[in-house]
């Protein structure tokens, strides 16, 4: 399944698709950026109340990003659905993603899923569901 990248208008194309996450009998649209610097999965944490997750009852891990400040954020089960795939995955929701931005999925809980291809001069990115793995 391939998806066009997003403009940000200035030049600025990035990799941001639309996801479904669903927990709790509840789910909700949201976009993500493809990001294999980053280790997992992490969505704003306004998401796991949309889900009725209790945030702070998850495993607490931390990151941090470029600017070197660490963050804490929580570890929950969820059902990621993208292209109308479904896979169970281990996500973490963080307090302080900026309120016009968006998550992003990593190496473990999208990478694992997915073999990746990003191609800028076409703007689009592409993902092939891994054999191995059941969706």
């Amino acid at each position: 399944m391939k998806f066009r990248y997003k403009n940000y208008g200035h030049g600025v194309l990035r990799p941001v698709i639309p996801i479904v996450l669903r927990s709790r009998g509840h789910w909700q649209s949201y976009e993500v950026l493809v990001d294999s610097g980053a280790d997992s999965c992490v969505f704003d944490a306004d998401i796991a109340e949309v889900l009725s997750i209790p945030i702070t009852k998850g495993e607490r891990r931390y990151v941090g990003g470029i600017t070197g400040s660490v963050e804490t954020y929580y570890v929950h089960p969820v059902t990621l659905i993208v292209g109308g795939l479904e896979y169970d995955i281990q996500a973490g929701f963080l307090s302080n993603i900026a309120p016009t931005g968006y998550g992003i999925v990593g190496q473990r809980g999208f990478f694992d899923l997915f073999v990746v291809k990003f191609d800028l001069l076409k703007e689009e990115v592409e993902l092939v569901p891994r054999k191995n793995k059941k969706p």
